[in-house]
């Protein structure tokens, strides 16, 4: 059985991958969760990285109505398989899993925190033009 601390960081890496899905942290939290997953076997790796596809998919395709009952589902399947992890590894290893597992959810947080500004140009000469912003800023050019 798991202390509630572990369940509480299951639990917290559960919504957490429901939260990046879709977001600039995705990447970084889906390899992250995959790598600790997959415990150095590249071939349970991949199947993580295939979960987690889905789980953005599912995500990304549910009508309104559905979204919160989706986000609540996606997030306890994830918690459930941090869970197992975490209960299947010896007292030291699973410290160093808990770890991996705050930062991972740390990094992703303060990804989803940091400003966006977007940009979009059409026709633009750029003669004499300043663009101004803070964060993260994503030009697209028409």
């Amino acid at each position: 059985m798991l202390v509630e601390t572990l369940l509480a960081l299951a639990a917290a890496g559960g919504g957490a991958i429901v939260q990046a899905a879709g977001t600039d942290a995705w990447n970084g939290l889906r390899g992250g969760v995959a790598r600790v997953l997959g415990r150095g076997e590249e071939a349970r790796e991949q199947g993580e990285l295939e979960r987690l596809d889905r789980t953005q998919a599912v995500l990304a395709a549910a009508t309104d109505g559905e979204v919160e009952r989706s986000r609540t589902a996606q997030a306890a399947v994830w918690q459930s398989r941090l869970e197992m992890l975490l209960e299947e590894l010896p007292e030291a290893e699973r410290e160093q899993v808990a770890a991996e597992l705050r930062a991972l959810i740390e990094q992703a947080s303060a990804e989803q925190k940091q400003p966006s500004v977007h940009n979009d140009f059409s026709g633009s000469t750029f003669e004499k033009s300043a663009v101004l912003g803070s964060g993260t800023q994503h030009n697209t050019f028409n």
